[in-house]
């Protein structure tokens, strides 16, 4: 029950994206320190430990916001450029990414299966656009979607890696520190006069998706393994189609049906493997 309440929390990320007229860094940077704010307050309600290790993890944790940054980054622009629906299956390609990835990063061998996945996955992103011209923007926001992808499985594997022994509220609210850091200068160069009228809607996507969605989301993991919670996550860019079918008004293509139960075929497939291996 709680994974998929937090699976339906994450996934308005979508329609919110998509909704929020401000530009994208900006709504980033909204969207990380107020949710940075409430991660610290629980964090102190909690007791939880502040304290970073080594400087080595403090590198990790850096790097790791900085793809986090770019995972949102990116995501965003995706579902500006094309739609909530194709947003979210380009983003939802990064289980079969991380698992091409993760040899580089541990010492595993390539399992065969994952190069099929994977063409299986590169077939249905084929079927997602109605043309392959670069200068179409459906195409630009499924290019846009696949590397808020690799950004996230980057992040995924980096942090996997390095530190295993850190609080998952507390991990998550110094990647919101340094991302507010970062994100910071875009406040001065960039319009920020919408916040004005949009603040609500922004809200909702720092806490209800961010702060709320994914604290859920990284607690609920304590009762599942990693691969059960990818199969139940695949829920996730359904419940965003249909929560911008009610919200924008937006009727996904016939070709963006059949490219996506590819797409997310694939995510069922490795996750099924995966718990019977475990």
């Amino acid at each position: 029950m709680l994974l998929n309440l937090a699976t339906l929390f994450i996934s308005t990320s979508g329609a919110l994206g998509k909704f929020i007229a401000m530009p994208t860094p900006v709504i980033i940077w909204w969207r990380s320190s107020i949710a940075l704010l409430i991660l610290f307050a629980i964090c102190k309600f909690r007791k939880i430990n502040l304290k970073i290790n080594s400087k080595k993890d403090l590198w990790t944790f850096v790097l790791s916001a900085l793809f986090m940054g770019g995972h949102w980054i990116t995501y965003f622009y995706s579902l500006k450029f094309s739609n909530v629906a194709i947003g979210m299956l380009s983003l939802y390609t990064f289980p079969v990414i991380t698992a091409l990835l993760e040899p580089l990063f541990i010492k595993i061998k390539l399992d065969p299966i994952h190069i099929f996945l994977g063409f299986l996955v590169l077939i249905g992103i084929y079927i997602l656009a109605p043309e392959f011209n670069l200068e179409s923007s459906h195409v630009q926001g499924i290019l846009l979607g696949l590397l808020s992808a690799l950004c996230y499985s980057l992040r995924i594997l980096i942090l996997k890696q390095h530190v295993i022994n850190y609080n998952g509220t507390m991990l998550m609210m110094y990647q919101l520190l340094i991302l507010t850091i970062v994100l910071a200068p875009f406040l001065y160069v960039m319009d920020t006069s919408g916040i004005s009228t949009q603040f609500p809607y922004v809200l909702l996507l720092a806490v209800l998706t961010t702060a709320i969605g994914h604290t859920m989301f990284v607690h609920s993991l304590k009762h599942f393994s990693s691969s059960t919670a990818s199969i139940m996550t695949s829920a996730l860019p359904v419940y965003g189609i249909i929560i911008a079918y009610f919200f924008l008004d937006e009727i996904p293509s016939k070709n963006v049906f059949i490219g996506g139960l590819l797409i997310i075929s694939t995510v069922l497939i490795e996750g099924i493997r995966s718990r019977k291996k475990a």
